[in-house]
Formats: structure tokens, C-alpha cells, sequence
């Protein structure tokens, strides 16, 4: 029985303890902006941007310090009356385009992502190479004939027999 009253006093403790920590998950309310549509404008623009910490999970999701403070900076901008565009290229000049959950298309992302294919057509083109060169080698010489080896063994009796 006191192990029951231990465990239940745990809990209990442990609930007394952690309640304000998941308070303090919850967004600040000071951060939403007053306008529901500046609101949805500013989650939709924070949706498309990568956490920082994270990485795989944009500003609206993560619960990073930074990504507060980027989901601040991107209101205050809206709240400016910035479009879409203006936000995501102020944070991608600040930021890099890593920032970017989905990255615009552009010649560096297709040679990013081409390049493995671009391995293996380069090693299979050189295996091809290879051995279409190996089979081309020309072949052995035919083997001695009776008349070459005599001749052969002569020259090396000699060469054993000479000062």
C-alpha cells in the first residue's frame, strides 16, 4: 500500500512540475496578429520555411526558440504590408536558400540531384570501355613450334656453356 501512495504522490508531483513547461510550449499569443487574414498569410509564408534547428520542419511547426523568432519576423513584416514574395526573399538573403523547405528550381538543384544518375551512366560508360579494350587486346603469340624450341634450348646450352 505505501508503494501505491508513492506512485500516486509521484505522479502528482511530477504533474505539478511539468504543467508549466507545457504552458510555455504553447505560443505566445502576443505573436499572432490581429487580422485573420495577416494571420493565415503570415502560417501559410512560415509553413514554406525550413527551421533552422530542426531542419525538417518549418517555423509554423517547430517549437525552437529560433523558430519563434522567425514566425516574429515574419509577421512583423506582413504586419508591414510586405507580399509573399518580398518575405521569402528577405529570409533568403538573410538565410540562404536552405531556409526554403521546397528550394526554387534552378541549374544547381538539377546537378544536386541528376549527379548519382550522372555516376552511374559515367562508371557504366567506363566498365563498357574497359573491357571492350580488354577484349580487343590482341591475343597470346601461338605456342613454339618443335623447330623454335631446339633452336631455343640451343641458345640457352650455349649461353650456360660460354665463359
Amino acid at each position: 500500500m505505501n508503494m501505491r501512495r508513492f506512485l500516486a504522490a509521484s505522479c502528482v508531483g511530477f504533474s505539478l512540475i511539468a504543467a508549466p513547461a507545457l504552458v510555455l510550449a504553447v505560443d505566445d499569443p502576443m505573436e499572432m496578429l490581429p487580422n485573420p487574414k495577416d494571420e493565415a498569410r503570415a502560417e501559410a509564408i512560415g509553413s514554406q520555411l525550413r527551421c533552422l534547428v530542426c531542419q525538417n520542419e518549418s517555423i509554423e511547426d517547430s517549437s525552437a526558440g529560433l523558430a519563434r523568432d522567425l514566425r516574429r519576423v515574419v509577421r512583423e513584416h506582413v504586419a508591414k504590408g510586405e507580399n509573399n514574395q518580398q518575405i521569402m526573399d528577405w529570409m533568403v538573403n538573410r538565410y540562404g536558400n536552405f531556409i526554403r523547405l521546397k528550394p526554387a528550381f534552378s541549374f544547381s538543384t538539377l546537378l544536386l540531384w541528376s549527379m548519382p544518375v550522372l555516376a552511374l551512366l559515367l562508371g557504366l560508360v567506363s566498365a563498357f570501355i574497359f573491357y571492350r579494350r580488354r577484349a580487343a587486346a590482341p591475343p597470346s603469340p601461338p605456342p613454339l613450334t618443335e623447330e623454335e624450341k631446339t633452336r631455343l634450348a640451343q641458345l640457352t646450352k650455349d649461353k650456360d656453356n660460354a665463359p
